[in-house]
């Protein structure tokens, strides 16, 4: 079995850790899948959602550290690797404007929770535990962790986390805004399963415009954004999902959306 596996069915995309034994840290190899693998599911009408989780019981403990010192062998290589490899799944992330998803199923350190980070949405198993990490082996948060927990948490709180690498259990998470919702671990993957299955339900394209206009948004000030959201407007009210979600609304039967 592969490493990183990606799969397909029913309108979700599935991204697959599968490095149970080394608690699914990733490697270059893992990189590039990871990132093509994001690239395929933007054009792909079949893809609705993706999801990310890990294999056995960690969602991903970050880069694996012994071919990440081979391969970054001086300052010039060390930021080669991250900028050129690590640093595209965060660039492809950011070009793909339907929901990601990470189902987070048990422990996310260092890379590994900056990943969780830089998705839409994280679904938490009640055993998961998060923890930034860096600072216990003497590093600095390498993948996007002091762009995106501030952005999460507030400053104040990003900054403990990353200064101390203390972890953060499941209901802290939640409390904190870095879980959307926890699930029991019986019951985990069915749940996050259900979840995905409710946004890739949804008309793709209001789901994609929603989206893009929030993070939009939050980088834009009031005037530009309502004017983003009026020519969307504009744009999903001529779709035959906008009419068939009226037309179901009307009927009151539950819709079926076909993309366009």
């Amino acid at each position: 079995m592969a490493d990183l596996e990606y799969s397909v069915a029913d309108g979700i995309g599935t991204i697959l850790l599968n490095r149970p034994t080394m608690k699914n840290a990733f490697t270059f190899e893992m990189i590039d899948q990871w990132a093509a693998a994001l690239q395929s599911a933007r054009t792909d009408p079949d893809v609705r959602v993706v999801v990310t989780t890990g294999a056995g019981d960690a969602f991903c403990s970050g880069v694996d550290l012994a071919e990440f010192g081979e391969v970054a062998s001086g300052p010039l290589a060390l930021k080669s690797a991250l900028t050129e490899r690590i640093h595209r799944v965060a660039y492809a992330l950011e070009d793909l404007d339907k929901p990601v998803i990470a189902a987070v199923n048990g422990t996310a350190v260092g890379a590994g929770m900056d990943m969780a980070l830089m998705c839409d949405i994280r679904l938490l198993s009640s055993s998961a535990r998060l923890s930034e990490g860096y600072i216990r082996v003497g590093l600095v948060p390498g993948d996007g962790g002091c762009y995106y927990l501030p952005r999460l948490v507030g400053m104040a709180k990003a900054l403990e986390l990353l200064w101390t690498g203390d972890f953060v259990d499941a209901d802290e998470a939640l409390r904190l805004g870095l879980a959307n919702h926890v699930y029991p671990d019986v019951e985990f993957t069915q749940s996050y399963l259900a979840f995905a299955r409710r946004l890739a339900d949804q008309p793709p394209i209001n789901i994609r415009m929603i989206k893009r206009a929030a993070y939009q948004s939050a980088r834009a000030d009031l005037r530009t954004a309502l004017d983003l959201i009026s020519s969307h407007m504009a744009v999903v009210q001529t779709t035959e999902d906008s009419a068939e979600a009226m037309a179901a609304f009307r009927e009151r039967r539950p819709p079926r959306f076909t993309g366009r």
